[in-house]
């Protein structure tokens, strides 16, 4: 009975202290928008110039969660149709075409299959001259886009330059859908695949439409290609783990300072594939939702991980409407995989002097069991079971496709050969390499490249420490020899340029869709996948965690572990 009294008596004092502790928090919340407010009216008022009162307020607002993380943002009205397509729909209305300004002109630089600009013979590399009587001349990107879409159905006027010649264009507008799963199907030796670009609305239904249509095919095996998948709709992930996995299986608990965040989300239907052989691509892009997907997958054994080590956000956020139709996206829970591990790479919690996140050190890593006993680690991303190098494009590379110096050549190379038979095995030939480089003669080829980078830094160093003099001539020497070796980066980086024209050129005749396709022939981890596919002994040691299966990613100091 002592005991008792004493159990009450201490659940009553903490939630007296909890109580208290809450109070404060609302008092000093109050207290501090009394004083923002106050402030926010008396620099309006007073202050000796003009000022932008709406400007200023969001100054203020992004300032203060900057010093939060990146996730947490305001989004005033005037971008709100902006962030649902971002975060939340795949639809919007408009002409299906992208544009991009090279040298102060507006250029149509891809056309979606299909819709409105298609359908009106709009071509990349048309100039766009105006838009509904409006020159785009001097316009931002984000004008250009508010002229461009609206309601479906109603009408857009086009004035297009091509060949030098003016070409009016009328267009409807349509609902333009960005689907979630951009290709799926067959892609030889009895291989499924389906790319997954985003977790937004309708993901889960658009893989499980893919799937089933795949299964049609009796393939020995599904490729799920999360790459350069930026995340979403928790829920979605969740939906599409359920399709490989058993009715009431764990996926993901999110956990949060506030109680009502915190939620365990488990599988809740019957699986479409539940023994279908399974990979998961993931790249350094590769978060959130993606991570949530691939996290799950490897921590139920249920499916191998190949490519790189994924981005690393481990956190969840929530909108909340805010007056006048302005809302705010808030980091409210961190999210955990099956195992108990949370992926999130940076500590916004502890930042540098400069305001920068930190990495969490190796070791503050945590290890954790999959479902058969493989060794899993917290902190830093997903870590794949079958690592593939990344490719890493070169500075000369990087400065052709951030100048645009792909574009003309590939909509004058449609111009010349109009039809192509394939998109799958395309490749251009030695002449029409030699015939692009060959345009870029009188172009701004100017880049940085590593060492250049590493060289300037040297010459810095030397300066500081007044040994300039000293070195000055082999510093000069060095900085000779590169800028000549420079001149042969198209010839000695040939192979990259190559696949990054043909992917612009193919994108003139089979859109989207060839594009995905034409790659196949170049991807690295795609071919892993395959050979894996190949060697089911092999696909039950990593599941199994036989030998050097055992231990995923180990941090390189030593973790503790949970049991």
């Amino acid at each position: 009975m002592k005991k008792l009294k004493y159990g009450l008596l201490a659940a009553t004092f903490g939630f007296a202290i909890l109580s208290f502790s809450f109070k404060e928090d609302l008092f000093l919340v109050s207290k501090n928008l009394d004083i923002f407010a106050s402030l926010y009216k008396e620099i309006n008022i007073n202050y000796v110039d003009d000022t932008n009162a709406p400007l200023l307020m969001k100054t203020g607002i992004d300032a203060m969660l900057e010093s939060l993380d990146p996730y947490t943002e305001y989004v005033p009205e005037s971008e709100i149709e902006d962030y649902k397509l971002k975060y939340v729909s795949t639809q919007y209305g408009g002409i299906g075409a992208s544009t991009v300004f090279i040298e102060g002109r507006l250029f149509v630089n891809e056309v979606s299959e299909g819709y409105p600009a298609n359908k009106s013979d709009v071509k990349a590399g048309d100039q766009i001259v105006s838009i509904n009587g409006i020159a785009v001349k001097g316009k931002e990107r984000i004008e250009v886009s508010q002229l461009l879409r609206g309601p479906k159905g109603t009408p857009v006027d086009l004035i297009l330059l091509r060949d030098g010649k003016e070409m009016p264009k009328k267009l409807v507008r349509d609902e333009i859908k960005q689907p979630n799963v951009s290709y799926s199907g067959m892609v030889g030796d009895g291989i499924g695949y389906i790319k997954l670009d985003k977790f937004l609305e309708n993901a889960g239904q658009e893989v499980k439409d893919a799937l089933m249509a795949i299964q049609k095919e009796n393939p020995k095996g599904i490729v799920l290609d999360l790459r350069n998948n930026g995340g979403g709709i928790l829920q979605e992930a969740v939906k599409i783990v359920n399709l490989f996995v058993a009715k009431d299986q764990l996926v993901v608990t999110q956990k949060g300072k506030n109680v009502e965040k915190t939620i365990t989300y488990k599988t809740f239907a019957a699986p479409v594939a539940a023994s279908l052989p399974l990979v998961v691509l993931v790249n350094g892009n590769s978060a959130s939702a993606s991570e949530i997907v691939a996290g799950a997958l490897q921590d139920l054994d249920r499916g191998i991980i190949i490519g790189q080590r994924s981005y690393g956000k481990g956190l969840v956020q929530q909108t909340f409407n805010l007056p006048y139709n302005s809302l705010v996206k808030v980091t409210v829970a961190k999210y955990y995989t099956p195992s108990g591990r949370c992926i999130q790479k940076l500590d916004y919690a502890h930042k540098d002097a400069n305001g920068m996140a930190e990495r969490f050190a190796d070791s503050t890593m945590t290890m954790y069991p999959t479902k058969t006993g493989r060794n899993v680690y917290s902190g830093n991303g997903v870590y794949p079971d079958i690592v593939v190098d990344a490719d890493k494009l070169s500075p000369i590379t990087l400065s052709l496709i951030n100048k645009n110096l792909f574009f003309a050549f590939a909509n004058q190379y449609k111009k010349q050969k109009p039809s192509l038979a394939a998109a799958k095995d395309f490749q251009i030939s030695d002449a029409d390499y030699t015939a692009f480089a060959n345009t870029l003669v009188e172009k701004d080829l100017s880049y940085q490249s590593r060492t250049e980078r590493l060289l300037a830094e040297l010459q810095a160093s030397a300066e500081k420490e007044n040994k300039s003099v000293e070195v000055k001539t082999d510093l000069n020497n060095l900085k000779a020899r590169l800028t000549s070796s420079k001149k042969t980066d198209l010839t000695s980086h040939k192979a990259e340029i190559k696949r990054v024209l043909e992917t612009q050129i193919i994108s003139r005749y089979f859109y989207e869709k060839g594009r995905i396709e034409q790659s196949f022939q170049y991807d690295k981890e795609l071919a892993a996948a395959r050979k894996l596919f190949a060697n089911q002994a092999q696909i039950l040691a990593i599941l199994k965690g036989d030998g050097n299966y055992k231990v995923i990613g180990k941090p390189t100091k030593a973790t503790a572990s949970i049991d």
